[in-house]
């Protein structure tokens, strides 16, 4: 069997890498229980997607949202995703290929993202969040505030705090996640701070996994 490897230099940043990115979609459908597409369509729906809308998907991974997302928002529409390794950037790439989408996939980092001031209509950030450190949690929700159009929206979607009600399932999805000190309420006030308003967490969440929803 051949394998693909990128020579291209991952983007410098101070936040976890993930580099394993031909095991990726496996293990997260693997940790999701099978339900990995569903977390997505949830995802999507919450986002508030429509028709010609332009989308910035800030560690988009393997662009298991981003590809489904420009469905979504049409020919007319734009989506866009950046994630700091190659490697996943090359399996997004070829995911796009194969299934004839066209979205602009970019090797990027959400502490300085590579776009114009107001570029996007929508920002979502899936499982990433957590993985940076809380200064450059605060540059990355800087950055996506400048590229989000004035009423322009951000989904995060990341991990409730731990506690005992969501007992055995949170050790399956720290299996493959830094331990959690503090979770998805705890951006809040991040966001308050950064100049979004209209911060709400939905009520809807998938197993240990949340939602929350603001707005530039």
């Amino acid at each position: 069997m051949l394998h693909h490897h990128s020579h291209t230099r991952p983007a410098q940043t101070e936040g976890r890498l993930i580099r394993w990115a031909p095991f990726y979609d496996t293990l997260t459908n693997i940790l999701t229980l099978g339900h990995a597409d569903r977390l997505r369509r949830m995802t999507i729906d919450l986002a508030l997607l429509k028709p010609g809308e332009s989308l910035l998907d800030v560690g988009c991974g393997t662009g298991g949202v981003t590809i489904p997302a420009k469905e979504r928002l049409g020919p007319s529409g734009k989506a866009v995703g950046v994630d700091p390794a190659p490697e996943m950037i090359d399996v997004a790439r070829q995911k796009a290929q194969h299934k004839g989408t066209d979205v602009d996939f970019r090797i990027g980092v959400i502490e300085n993202l590579p776009f114009p001031d107001a570029s996007f209509d929508v920002v979502t950030a899936s499982l990433m969040i957590h993985h940076l450190p809380v200064h450059l949690q605060v540059k990355g929700l800087a950055e996506i505030y400048r590229v989000l159009r004035p009423g322009g929206r951000l989904l995060i979607v990341d991990m409730l705090s731990p506690n005992a009600s969501h007992g055995r399932q949170m050790l399956t999805f720290l299996a493959m996640h830094r331990r959690l000190e503090s979770g998805l309420e705890a951006y809040q006030t991040l966001l308050k701070d950064a100049g979004f308003q209209d911060v709400t967490q939905s009520d809807q969440h998938f197993f240990v996994i949340g939602f929350l929803r603001a707005t530039k």
